[in-house]
């Protein structure tokens, strides 16, 4: 890695690091520190500086908990201090004030509303730069109780931004883009945001604020889970009164005093008090936020945005076995027991539904089966629901995929599982080969991935040369491209499992919240 280039941008001069034909620029800061007086409230631009800024080293993650490494995650988890002095950000660029108008992408992190980075080694946004002469910018925004905590109704107006702060920091980061991105050889007319995970709930969010409009042309959504429902202001208020509890604070200021390690620990302990529901969250509260997102019965303030959306086929066993192993074989009885817990019904319809599935999948271990039934509750069916509704608002379309390709790490009981999709999307399954393993099966999937993500990004169709014809989603074909070792697009796969899945409570609801991973 070499000197890289000196960059004018509005708060002074940045300089990066230049290496294998790319530029890189890293940790730059595009607010204030959100500590002390900062803390809740709306972003900050950054003050001007004097002379030149080195920005060679990743910024601070938000403040979070602690998450397991583990050699099949290693990949996504990253590793740099946390503070909340964490409003920076990320770009990887193939040319630097040259006049270039590529297409930018904009990577909202994984790890729900509660943890991430746009840091990790595996978002490394070189290799996409690289091969699709793109600009890519990754970043990082408050999380958890830091970034989520509806303080308005103790606080009042001076916290009114509170709730959402953590989204108005993707907004302040989106203008940034605006502003300066064409010193980095980027077009700011033409900026696509995607994510995944937490990340794609992102997406959505953003495709429902006003002060988001404009500021970016194309959104792809990679396994988001909690897309359709936001927090509410009556359950985001009781959680803040929660946390304001576990504290032993009467006021919304003196929460801007605590230590950040123990408002982080009681944060913990507020959501463990409300059964494990994670109200720190985007809530809907009239000014931010008027609406849910892929509401069909509010403003559609993305109908000129087309969408790219899908999941992995099952995403749930990233958890059981990458993230939090448990034991793998499963009786008949603790798998009906785990479903009706999961899916929020009785032992009955458990037993029926794992026997639906089952009849259809010859050999499937009951572990095999409650990753099949659970990630379809938890992800494919509203990734359906939302293509479906975005494609009644009757303006840009919607594209649908779904990966089915299995990785053979662990003996390959791991299948397809959530975070899948990100080394592909990046160029990077080289870094990832502890989780997606090698050679050249990996090799031509990247590939094709790669070019349809970008053919996305160009234009707002992922059609290209290395897939079939792919149409756009709409409910009465229910068109989904299939991406494995070979592509193709399904009219209504597995309608069987879509249907039956349908008729199970929804995931998420204002009673029920899991933070997704």
């Amino acid at each position: 890695m070499s000197e890289g280039a000196i960059v004018e941008i509005e708060p002074g001069r940045v300089r990066g690091a230049h290496a294998d034909g790319i530029h890189s620029f890293k940790g730059i800061p595009y607010g204030q520190s959100t500590a002390g007086p900062g803390r809740f409230m709306r972003p900050r631009k950054p003050q001007q500086w004097s002379g030149m800024r080195d920005a060679l080293v990743l910024g601070d993650q938000a403040p979070q908990l602690d998450r397991a490494i583990r050699p099949a995650n290693v990949w996504i988890r990253d590793t740099t201090p946390s503070g909340e002095n964490c409003l920076a950000l990320n770009v990887y660029t193939p040319g630097v004030k040259d006049g270039g108008k590529r297409p930018v992408m904009v990577w909202l992190h994984g790890g729900g509303y509660t943890a991430g980075s746009g840091g990790a080694t595996g978002l490394d946004g070189s290799n996409l730069a690289q091969y699709g002469d793109v600009v890519v910018v990754t970043l990082n925004h408050r999380l958890n109780a830091f970034g989520y905590c509806h303080l308005t109704g103790v606080g009042g107006d001076l916290f009114a931004d509170s709730g959402n702060a953590g989204m108005l920091d993707i907004v302040m980061a989106l203008e940034w883009v605006r502003d300066n991105i064409g010193e980095f050889g980027g077009d700011n007319g033409n900026v696509t945001i995607f994510g995944q995970s937490g990340g794609g709930s992102k997406v959505a969010v953003m495709m429902t604020m006003p002060a988001a409009k404009g500021l970016f042309h194309k959104a792809i959504m990679q396994s988001s889970s909690s897309h359709l429902r936001l927090a509410s202001a009556e359950n985001a208020d009781r959680a803040a009164q929660q946390l304001m509890r576990e504290l032993g604070v009467d006021s919304a200021d003196a929460m801007r005093g605590i230590d950040a390690d123990a408002l982080l620990a009681r944060y913990k302990t507020a959501v463990q008090a409300n059964h494990g529901n994670d109200s720190f969250r985007p809530v809907v509260d009239g000014r931010s936020i008027h609406n849910h997102p892929f509401d069909l019965d509010a403003p559609d303030l993305a109908s000129d945005i087309p969408l790219l959306i899908g999941s992995c086929e099952t995403e749930k066993s990233f958890y059981d076995i990458v993230l939090a192993p448990k034991k793998l074989s499963l009786t008949p009885a603790q798998l009906q027991d785990d479903i009706a817990r999961f899916v929020g019904i009785e032992d009955d319809a458990a037993r029926e539904l794992i026997a639906d599935y089952g009849a259809r999948r010859e050999g499937a271990s009951e572990r095999d089966l409650y990753n099949f039934i659970s990630s379809d509750h938890m992800y494919r069916r509203n990734a359906i629901e939302a293509a479906e509704r975005k494609s009644k608002q009757g303006g840009a379309p919607a594209w649908l995929y779904e990966f089915t390709w299995r990785t053979p790490v662990l003996g390959g009981i791991l299948k397809t599982p959530h975070t899948l999709c990100i080394p592909f999307v990046f160029g990077n399954v080289e870094i990832a080969k502890e989780f997606v393993g090698s050679g050249p099966e990996q090799m031509a999937l990247m590939d094709t991935v790669m070019d349809t993500w970008l053919a996305f990004v160009r234009t707002g169709d992922p059609n290209n040369s290395r897939l079939p014809d792919w149409q756009p989603y709409d409910a009465a074909d229910r068109t989904t491209m299939i991406f494995d070792n070979e592509c193709a697009p399904v009219r209504d796969p597995k309608p069987e499992d879509r249907l039956k899945i349908n008729s199970c409570p929804q995931f998420i609801s204002d009673e029920q919240w899991s933070a997704a991973a």
